[in-house]
């Protein structure tokens, strides 16, 4: 128990980088940022596992020493407390009087009629009992209690190891993947890696494993206190699974939608932005782009970019020295400074600022799709084109810039932040962690006590017909004892069970 408890604090250090470290199966862009920040570290850290923690072979190792320890604890255990349950309680001592706690009665009738009484008074309260006659015609009552207090302790144990191997399993055989939904039609998902914004397969899954469904959100209501505190959100999607005709169903943040071998979760929301683009062609692109909230009342950032403009038609070729890129904040309700005052569409508006040259998207470097290239705005390779301020544009305005170009704002979709998890032994965690409670509270409730009665032959002088001694013996620490033997006593002198 004691290498147990040393791996279970080993594990708890090894989870620190985990927390410190970005990692990549959970945010795949934080780790690229790190080693553009960090050039010198962060392949250091990546060999020594620091972005994949809970997948690297040293935290696998403490992991599977944990399990292999509280094996060889348990196992033995068991057996013990198996032997201790089938063999029969021990014989009284032979004397009573030098255990914690003694009590001696005379009492009327003979030894067998007291050892009986004693015997009946233990059982009723649950006692293991086993009554010997001796040779001296004494007869003693041996009677223990507070097995459960074992049995509990390896209920947690063994409900441990089955949250072990059900996380040791979920991770082999599960997946999960997160996707930002925009209502429309034209804005449907369906499960396959390439259309999930992060991903992440168990070592087990292929891509060819996954579940095979489709997603559109067809409606998203979010109420609010009058305050700007979310009071209700709840999202309706049009689902198709197997090929199957499409089923409504409606799903909120508590409550996830429920398919085979996939739950959806409701994790956040937002507002995505369209724009539609005139380049000098007189060609026109429209983009609908989720803005990501950075505060409670949804002031949102992001970015829509237009590499595929001001295609010349005489030549068909693009100038890559052309693209046009806009970066600003959204505002569901604009007030007086530059962020929103509530977080429901009141009165809406956009502040962009326009980029126009080379986007850095043709080199192969992955980039983040909310943000412009920071390189190529630094290098000069794109140049802010719209002024020292955003221009602010309200639904339906239109923006021409000095080429003669033009952007629309068109108007905005809500958007729904999805999280498509998939764990096969979710299951077995719950009813291990079920288990482990109930053990953890027999363990503490539980007290293992022995008890024993030895009824004497009374002298001849005496005037009564039996001596009884008792004794009892604690095993763990237990206040109520010492009241629970004097209730005993009592009751086996009175001969009322």
């Amino acid at each position: 128990m004691r290498t147990a408890l040393v791996l279970l604090f080993l594990l708890a250090i090894a989870a620190i980088p985990g927390s410190i470290f970005p990692q990549r199966a959970v945010d795949s862009q934080r780790v690229t940022e790190y080693y553009a920040a960090h050039p010198q570290l962060a392949p250091w850290l990546e060999r020594l596992g620091g972005f994949e923690v809970y997948a690297s072979p040293w935290f696998a190792s403490i992991y599977l020493l944990l399990f292999t320890s509280l094996i060889g604890c348990v196992v033995p255990r068991l057996l013990d407390h198996i032997r201790a349950l089938r063999i029969a309680v021990p014989d009284a001592p032979k004397r009573l009087e030098r255990l914690p706690l003694s009590a001696t009665k005379d009492l009327a009738g003979t030894p067998a009629e007291a050892a009986a009484t004693a015997a009946q008074v233990l059982r009723k309260h649950r006692f293991r009992t086993k009554v010997r006659e001796h040779e001296d015609g004494s007869w003693t009552v041996s009677a223990e209690k507070g097995y459960l207090k074992e049995t509990g302790n390896l209920f947690f144990h063994f409900a441990l190891l089955a949250v072990l191997v059900g996380v040791g399993f979920g991770h082999w055989y599960g997946w999960h993947g997160n996707r930002i939904l925009v209502a429309g039609a034209d804005q449907g998902f369906c499960n396959s890696l390439a259309q999930y914004d992060d991903s992440t397969l168990g070592p087990r899954v292929d891509a060819a494993d996954l579940p095979n469904f489709c997603l559109t959100l067809d409606k998203f209501v979010a109420g609010y206190q009058d305050t700007g505190q979310p009071k209700a959100f709840s999202a309706t999607v049009g689902v198709t699974q197997n090929d199957g005709p499409v089923e409504t169903r409606e799903f909120t943040v508590n409550d996830p939608l429920r398919l085979h071998h996939a739950n959806v979760h409701l994790i956040g929301h937002g507002y995505a932005v369209t724009l539609r683009f005139t380049d000098r062609y007189g060609e026109t692109q429209t983009k609908t782009v989720p803005f990501l909230p950075v505060d409670g009342m949804f002031t949102s950032e992001g970015v829509a970019q237009f590499p595929d403009v001001n295609i010349d038609p005489k030549t068909d070729k693009r100038d890559a020295t052309l693209q046009m890129g806009f970066e600003g904040r959204y505002l569901p309700t604009v007030g007086t400074g530059a962020t929103s005052t509530f977080p429901a569409e009141n009165a809406p508006a956009i502040f962009l600022t326009a980029y126009r040259g080379d986007l850095g998207l043709d080199v192969g470097t992955p980039g983040s799709v909310y943000s412009l290239d920071q390189g190529q705005i630094a290098t000069g390779d794109l140049k802010n084109v719209s002024g020292a301020r955003p221009h602010e544009l309200k639904i339906g305005e239109t923006w021409t810039l000095d080429d003669g170009t033009k952007l629309e704002f068109v108007g905005t979709r809500p958007y729904a932040t999805l999280a498509i998890r998939y764990d096969p032994t979710q299951s077995t965690i719950l009813i291990g962690a079920v288990l482990g409670l109930i053990g953890l509270m027999l363990s503490l409730g539980g007290h293992r006590r022995r008890v024993w009665f030895r009824a004497l032959p009374a002298s001849a002088d005496s005037g009564s017909g039996t001596l009884l001694a008792a004794g009892g013996l604690p095993r763990t620490d237990y206040p109520g004892f010492a009241d629970e033997f004097t209730a005993l006593v009592t009751a086996a002198e009175e001969g009322n069970p």
